[in-house]
């Protein structure tokens, strides 16, 4: 099991899905694909979670919570600038022909830490314990790669409430 020190998304059109390439580059390579369900479910729940476990946020009254993530994802974001780099294409490609099929991808809280796991249709994990800045880095490099591929979350469909028969107003 990789221990993630590196990780790159990739937007492959042709296969419609992401590539999340784990140490390119390292003995320790290990690649996988990601879905359109997968991805968008991930972002979706990613904002809540990290307010849900941000100690900032549940002392600040909850009609300013949002305010607190999002200057707290931009400091994160801020923080991790320097750490990013270009892939090499050549390295991502490499990966691509024995990526696995993403089965699925936790994000855990470890006391001040994240644990992010990444686990395989063929039996592959790939595991890190990273902090919250890294955590909001990996969440908006997955994002902009979702963004390249036009993905959007699918619109909620309205509940059809049953509504009480009333009688029709009758004309004479």
């Amino acid at each position: 099991m990789p221990t993630v020190k590196t990780i790159t998304f990739s937007y492959r059109p042709k296969e419609d899905r992401l590539l999340a390439g784990i140490n390119l580059g390292q003995p320790d390579v290990w690649a996988c694909w990601l879905t359109r369900r997968l991805s968008l479910a991930v972002v979706a729940g990613w904002k809540k979670f990290l307010a849900d476990t941000s100690r900032l946020a549940q002392q600040t009254a909850s009609d300013h919570r949002q305010e607190l993530a999002e200057f707290e994802r931009e400091a994160g974001l801020a923080a991790t600038a320097k750490s990013i780099s270009p892939t090499p294409a050549q390295a991502v490609t490499a990966t691509s022909n024995t990526a696995e099929l993403a089965e699925r991808l936790t994000i855990s809280q470890q006391g001040e830490h994240f644990r992010l796991e990444l686990a395989g249709d063929r039996g592959g994990i790939a595991a890190a314990v990273i902090q919250r800045a890294e955590l909001q880095r990996i969440l908006r490099m997955l994002e902009e790669e979702i963004s390249k591929a036009s993905w959007v979350a699918p619109a909620a469909t309205p509940q059809v409430l049953p509504q009480e028969r009333a009688p029709k107003p009758a004309r004479h």
